[in-house]
């Protein structure tokens, strides 16, 4: 049977399983030999999330599993600053990415020495930072956030004014949660976007809604706020995941990466998608080959390496978020 599960339009059978079965073997046995473990976004290929991967999800999921990981190597098949909060929680093991070049247009548009700046220019604000952040963001940020406790850990802190950096479509939809939520809180922001979210727009919304009845739109909050707020529901990979398989809709419209619904067609087939996600160029770099490579022996900008002073400021960054996070 063809199954047509790929976000770029392959068609996965059978012919196409066995073609690959050879490196998905040697990888599986490789991370066997090396006391590995792989690390796969829901953005990646499929052949790496349903072949090789160890855990699938969000940054934040992964987060987790690299700080319970006792592996003695990580692959870390994303973006590199996912990697580099891998080796943030887990030190001790050996971290590699399979394309040092698979960066990220939000994590990338602000350094270390521009957080600096900004609390020179708002004294007392404490700065949150995104977990879509570099190291050294992280480092000289107070508290890390994801796209799904970012509400309630603003909330908790008791400062009036916040840095928030480097997204700022988050920040505008932070703004618009916080006032829904009656918490007087002033957020400024860095300029960042994301490439993939950032482009989405409110006319795809109502043009999807007139050609398809009782569509469901589902956003992330990296979106623009127009666009979230047209939506039906709006957050995090892992929740825009739980959202589609618990609901009950004829159509979806799915304004993310591309990956997110090769995802959703595997694991929630019954579920139809009319398109409208987009492709991340940086998570599609990841492949089979890059991954039995930086497995098999890792070339020394496939590792990832930090200063451990600056580890050490960026861990207690995160580690801040986890004391926050509402317990459940």
């Amino acid at each position: 049977m063809n199954v047509a599960c790929d976000p770029r339009g392959r068609v996965w059978n059978y012919e196409t399983c066995r073609s690959i079965a050879p490196l998905t073997l040697e990888i599986n046995r490789l991370k066997r030999e090396k006391d590995a473990v792989i690390l796969a976004h829901s953005y990646v290929e499929p052949e790496i999330i349903y072949g090789v991967g160890d855990f699938t999800g969000d940054s934040y999921y992964l987060s987790v599993k690299a700080r319970e990981s006792r592996a003695s190597v990580i692959v870390f098949a994303g973006v590199v600053f996912m990697a580099e909060t891998a080796k943030i929680l887990s030190p001790g093991a050996t971290v590699v990415v399979p394309d040092r070049a698979s960066g990220c247009s939000l994590a990338d548009s602000i350094s270390g020495a521009d957080v600096r700046r900004l609390r020179v220019l708002h004294p007392g604000a404490p700065v949150v930072c995104y977990i879509n952040s570099t190291a050294e963001v992280k480092a000289e940020s107070d508290v890390c956030v994801t796209s799904g406790n970012v509400y309630d850990i603003v909330t908790s802190l008791p400062e009036p004014r916040v840095i928030f950096v480097p997204d700022r479509l988050m920040a505008d939809n932070l703004r618009a949660e916080l006032r829904r939520r009656g918490v007087k809180k002033d957020v400024l922001s860095s300029d960042g976007t994301c490439m993939v979210h950032d482009a989405f727009t409110p006319g795809q919304i109502s043009q999807a809604r007139s050609q398809f009845p009782g569509l469901k739109v589902v956003a992330h909050p990296e979106c623009p706020a127009d666009v979230a707020s047209a939506a039906d529901f709006v957050g995090s990979t892992g929740a825009m995941m739980k959202y589609v398989k618990e609901t009950a809709a004829p159509y979806y419209l799915m304004l993310t990466e591309c990956g997110l619904v090769g995802r959703l067609e595997v694991e929630a087939p019954e579920k139809r998608f009319i398109g409208g996600c987009r492709l991340c160029p940086y998570m599609k770099l990841n492949s089979l080959e890059k991954v039995r490579d930086a497995l098999a022996s890792p070339r020394p900008d496939q590792i990832v390496t930090l200063d451990e002073d600056l580890r050490l400021r960026a861990s207690r960054c995160i580690e801040r978020m986890f004391e926050l996070v509402p317990k459940n």
